[in-house]
């Protein structure tokens, strides 16, 4: 009896160790490709408000749409990480900065 109680604590043990080590192995992976999801949803909205800007200007209502749809997913990159990603510079953000006056965001702001 007290042999199998050792055996079931053992196994016990060694599975909790195994999904320990799981968890350390799974979870950053996992933060790395959800980073990487967030990083290519503003690459593409970049993309478009840069079409949008060479196709109908600056101060297009068109530019001022793609302009939203990028900061709301800068906005959504910073609510889940504290970060966006700038396609331009090719960097990440720590601070939310994005409303300031950037390349081609200017005419937001005059």
């Amino acid at each position: 009896m007290k042999l199998q109680s050792i055996k079931r604590l053992a196994v016990s043990a060694i599975i909790t160790t195994a999904l320990a080590a799981a968890t350390f192995v799974v979870v950053p992976q996992s933060y790395a490709d959800d980073h990487e999801k967030c990083q290519r949803r503003i690459e593409h909205a970049e993309a478009k408000l840069d079409q949008a800007i060479r196709k109908h200007g600056e101060r297009s209502g068109e530019a001022r749409e793609r302009r939203r749809d990028l900061n709301a997913e800068r906005e959504r990159c910073w609510s889940e990480y504290h970060g966006w990603w700038d396609a331009h510079e090719r960097r990440w953000h720590e601070d939310r900065d994005w409303d300031r006056d950037r390349d081609h965001d200017r005419d937001d702001h005059h």
